[in-house]
């Protein structure tokens, strides 16, 4: 076994992204990363105390995905370029996606993502007060829609019991046609231009 380096946490992180990729979060276990570095579990306590702290490590690993190299200048186009790489994070990393919904982040990269949200809802012209509201509203959008396609909620197997459903009711009937999207980045970027037009109406 071989001792850890100051600079080795993001390679802990890295190795307990890739457990918990392979296996589930159920197998993510101090010993299991300790194997998969190549140290003794006590090596990793100097880093996290526990799994929670792993945890949390973890998710803060998974936010610095999320902040952009080239956001853009528009607010509309830093916001979707956020909105976009959560939706490919949740589809690279489905089994630990859902983290980002159990667990508050304070990690730097988690502040920096959220503080570039708010500055873009600024620039939008967001009344301040309002300003963590809107970006709650968005980001709860956003992570539910992700959720929602690698959890199969949306997806092409749910297409056939959205079309199955509720054929004896007068509403559904009505709506028949419409019932099963076709392409669901369509019905994302949609959903993101109305959340625009909601936070700055035309």
């Amino acid at each position: 076994m071989r001792k850890l380096k100051t600079s080795r946490q993001p390679e802990i992180l890295d190795a307990a992204l890739a457990i918990a990729d392979e296996r589930g979060l159920e197998a993510l276990s101090m010993r299991a990363v300790a194997e998969r570095v190549g140290v003794t579990p006590m090596a990793l306590y100097g880093y996290f105390r526990n799994k929670d702290e792993l945890l949390d490590g973890l998710v803060g690993r998974l936010l610095g995905e999320l902040v952009p190299d080239d956001p853009g200048q528009t607010w509309q186009e830093r916001l979707g370029a956020i909105a976009w790489a959560i939706r490919r994070l949740a589809r690279e990393h489905p089994t630990v996606f859902p983290l980002l919904l159990l667990r508050t982040s304070v990690t730097p990269d988690g502040v920096k993502l959220v503080d570039l949200a708010y500055q873009a809802l600024l620039d939008a012209g967001v009344p301040e007060a309002d300003v963590p509201r809107v970006e709650r509203l968005m980001s709860t959008f956003v992570l539910g829609f992700a959720l929602s396609e690698v959890s199969g909620r949306f997806s092409h197997a749910s297409r056939e019991i959205r079309h199955r459903r509720g054929t004896d009711m007068p509403a559904h009937q009505r709506l028949a046609g419409h019932l099963t999207p076709d392409d669901w980045d369509a019905e994302f970027a949609d959903d993101l231009a109305d959340l625009m037009r909601i936070i700055r109406p035309v």
